[in-house]
């Protein structure tokens, strides 16, 4: 089997690599595909996955190239991860929005905004490379943000095209570790997404934008017990982020990325009064790690997990700081792991091999305040009948409203891009609650506009 990575030197694609070496079943990838359009970063994550590779007997074969053609080619899947700007746009997108007294985080707000509006031109292209050169591929979209960039690339490719997240499957694993910790359910039961039959999860909403409302095991709703023990909410992550009586009084666990909204007003306190924004920390770290490539005696793989250890210990440290300021323990560095959710897509499909995942997919009638081209996030079947949503699982009544109004954001985002459309970006803008000005708007797409190469199809008409 024959995988394509789109943004091969991005930084996590060892993570994908290391679930591929450890992989020997029957249909497993045999040769992995690198491209990127930044050959300095693609010549580092490829020592990197040399060095994981050097003692490996079947390792699969490595191809590293900058030519579209050969690295879509018969392929079999593709991953997408593509980051248009890079760090260095994603600390400008903080910055600016913060210089407007808005939150900018990269995927939720002014800064998910900026950063799709940049992305959907340059996703609508790759479409028209794999409609050309592998128009049979499954396409597995990790480019943020995920529902929106799935979406768009799902109106040409259909349902072949799956957006993925590992934060909804993250959330339920930590939940059936600390149900286990405390006897309320077996030790012995299967992780979450495994696709079992006897685990299943109740999961809905957008992306970086749900609620798990339910965990089921052999047919009974355990979540209850989480909700009657504040102790036990406030032992994982996001039970500490968001706290027991809010958690109790939604009774539902909401996505972490959610504390944007719950919080907004002490996480943009924190964002303003930080040193430094995640994105200004993440380029000077990646940078030094890009810039680092061959020149010291450390091994590649080495200097890359050193990295990856610091990049996640400081993971949403401002909203932890806003929570109470408590450090990430190793449950909580164990994510869903997008490697490994991507690697049971392939499996379930290529090799039949079923699976339960929540995924980015199109709605379909499964959530009634949205149309049926919407992508949702939500649980699903997958095996080699392809990927099917599992009905049932329902937005909780609090949440409607957020996902309704998310949704439109999304879909004037979508018609700024491909509409070059001025107007529609400043709706999407004026209309995220997390903005909530259409001066702000109008002054903060301005600044975008001028920092951005990739907005300049969105500037001020000159009769205007």
């Amino acid at each position: 089997m024959k995988l394509t990575l789109i943004g091969g030197g991005g930084f996590r694609v060892p993570l994908v690599y290391k679930a591929l070496l450890a992989d020997t079943s029957v249909g497993r990838v045999t040769e992995l595909r690198l491209f990127d359009t930044d050959a300095t970063r693609l010549h580092a994550i490829s020592e990197v996955l040399e060095d994981l590779s050097r003692d490996e007997v079947d390792a699969p074969m490595l191809v590293v190239t900058q030519d579209i053609a050969e690295a879509l080619t018969g392929t079999d899947f593709i991953f997408s991860a593509i980051r248009v700007g890079g760090t260095a746009g994603r600390a400008l997108d903080e910055q600016l929005s913060l210089r407007h007294g808005v939150i900018g985080q990269e995927t939720v707000g002014a800064g998910g905004i900026s950063y799709a509006l940049r992305g959907i031109p340059v996703a609508l292209d790759l479409v028209e490379k794999i409609q050309e050169h592998a128009p049979d591929a499954w396409v597995i979209n990790f480019t943020n943000p995920a529902g929106v960039i799935t979406e768009v690339m799902q109106r040409h490719l259909g349902d072949r095209v799956i957006g993925i997240c590992d934060s909804p499957v993250g959330l339920a694993r930590r939940i059936m570790d600390v149900l286990k910790g405390a006897g309320l359910v077996e030790n012995d039961l299967p992780a979450p997404g495994s696709g079992t039959d006897r685990v299943h999860l109740e999961y809905a909403g957008l992306n970086h934008l749900g609620w798990l409302t339910g965990l089921r095991v052999d047919g009974h709703d355990v979540l209850p017990l989480l909700m009657e023990r504040p102790d036990l909410i406030e032992s994982f992550e996001e039970g500490r982020l968001f706290g027991a009586p809010l958690i109790q009084a939604l009774g539902a666990v909401p996505n972490e990325y959610l504390h944007y909204y719950y919080y907004a007003r002490e996480d943009l306190e924190i964002d303003q009064a930080a040193a430094q924004t995640r994105g200004v920390f993440l380029q000077a770290q990646q940078k030094g790690f890009y810039d680092g490539a061959g020149l010291t005696s450390t091994g590649a793989f080495e200097r890359w997990e050193r990295t990856r250890m610091e990049r996640e210990e400081t993971y949403m440290a401002t909203n932890r700081e806003a929570a109470g300021n408590f450090d990430r323990d190793a449950a909580d560095l164990e994510t869903g792991g997008y490697d490994k959710v991507a690697l049971a897509i392939m499996h379930a499909i290529a090799n039949d091999v079923p699976a339960e995942l929540i995924l980015n997919v199109a709605n379909r009638g499964l959530l009634p305040d949205l149309d049926d081209a919407a992508v949702v996030e939500v649980p699903c079947r997958v095996d080699g009948r392809g990927v099917v949503p599992i009905r049932g699982t329902a937005l909780p009544d609090h949440g409607r409203g957020m996902v309704v109004n998310a949704k439109y954001v999304e879909r004037r985002t979508m018609d700024a891009a491909i509409n070059k459309s001025r107007e529609d970006a400043l709706l999407a803008l004026t209309h995220h609650p997390l903005v909530d000005s259409w001066t702000v708007a109008e002054a903060l797409l301005d600044d975008l506009v001028g920092a951005f190469d990739e907005l300049s199809y969105l500037k001020e008409p000159l009769n205007a």
